[in-house]
């Protein structure tokens, strides 16, 4: 008998970085992040087991691509599901084959999903997606894990800030390299500090270096060593700042942060260039809107678009002033959120 779950998984954005990994394939960090869970940018994600008749886990041998153990990923959209682009489909099928030999599942899985905002843009769609895939895949097995296990399976998607979208709130993951004890940790709850994320789009499309390459290349950086230097500090702050509800506390070490991360990509060996003209000119219009009075504060993730932190006092403010920008494709209103759900409405 066949059974189906759907979960619906959020996004998050990492005031400290995870950059760089112990091991890039398990997603062991190389550094300890925090971040804070968002409400609105989420992936849904629905999942149906199937016995298989012969019994067999269905995990594909050693060597074989990864398309061979008869699952079917799907992308869902407002005219029906379609199949999912196999450079996609081949990153989930190797999750669900990693669930099938843990649990010594005997099973195939059909999987249906859809994110709330563009995958693939550096807003952390991989954690959403791989969080939302681990939870509704361990229910659809009928099984039921502590929060430690599902963010550590989260993690080893490959997407290490997968195992920080099992948590809601303000969260930190620990680095490596001892995999045992990289699983996320709650540091404040949703209710307890509530602050604002106006996300500045400035591309939609997919990045051409993906994150997982870019915690490769990074370490090659002559910068790189610098950063791991002087992030106990930064850490010690952030999460003085979130204990506190700090504000001013946060704001300049997130913004600095997230240059910083730039800083060792284009630092790298091959470089990596994130950044768009209109990165640019948000990161200009976030330091005016500061001059003016408007606390707000950027950081970015592994991609072109900025996200502004800022208190709900200062929202509106935000908003309006990068939705007059010509490079600003979207402006996403978010914030800090509850954490991930499950849902009857299913994709399948």
């Amino acid at each position: 008998m066949s059974s189906r779950a759907t979960a619906v998984a959020p996004a998050n954005i990492a005031f400290i970085k995870y950059w760089g990994a112990h091991d890039v394939e398990r997603g062991v960090p190389m550094n300890p992040s925090v971040s804070m869970t968002l409400s609105r940018c989420v992936s849904i994600c629905t999942v149906e087991a199937h016995p298989r008749e012969d019994g067999r886990s269905g995990v594909a041998p050693h060597g074989e691509d990864c398309d061979g153990v008869g699952d079917e990923i799907l992308l869902a959209g407002p005219d029906g599901n379609r199949p999912a682009p196999e450079f996609f489909a081949c990153r989930i099928r190797d999750h669900l084959d990693r669930l099938r030999k843990l649990f010594d599942a005997a099973v195939t899985f059909r999987v249906a999903t859809k994110n709330s905002f563009p995958a693939g843009a550096g807003l952390a769609s991989s954690a959403s997606g791989f969080a939302a895939l681990t939870l509704a895949a361990v229910r659809a097995l009928g099984l039921d894990l502590a929060t430690d296990e599902l963010s550590v399976l989260a993690r080893r998607s490959g997407s290490g800030s997968a195992a920080r979208s099992v948590l809601g709130g303000f969260v930190e993951l620990p680095g490596g390299p001892d995999e045992g004890d990289v699983y996320a940790r709650p540091l404040a709850g949703a209710a307890d500090w509530d602050l604002r994320d106006v996300i500045a789009v400035v591309a939609s499309e997919p990045k051409s270096v993906s994150s997982r390459e870019g915690h490769r290349r990074v370490v090659s950086s002559p910068y790189y060593r610098e950063r791991l230097a002087l992030l106990p500090g930064r850490l010690a702050t952030v999460r003085d700042a979130i204990e506190r509800r700090d504000f001013h506390l946060l704001g300049p070490v997130v913004e600095e942060e997230g240059i910083d991360l730039h800083l060792v990509a284009m630092s790298a060996i091959p470089p990596i260039f994130y950044w768009l003209p209109g990165t640019l000119q948000v990161l200009e219009t976030v330091r005016m809107l500061r001059l003016e009075g408007i606390e707000a504060y950027s950081t970015m993730d592994a991609g072109p678009n900025v996200h502004v932190i800022c208190r709900p006092s200062e929202e509106a403010s935000v908003v309006d002033r990068l939705g007059q920008l010509e490079s600003v494709r979207e402006v996403i209103c978010d914030g800090v959120g509850p954490g991930p759900r499950f849902s009857e409405d299913h994709l399948l």
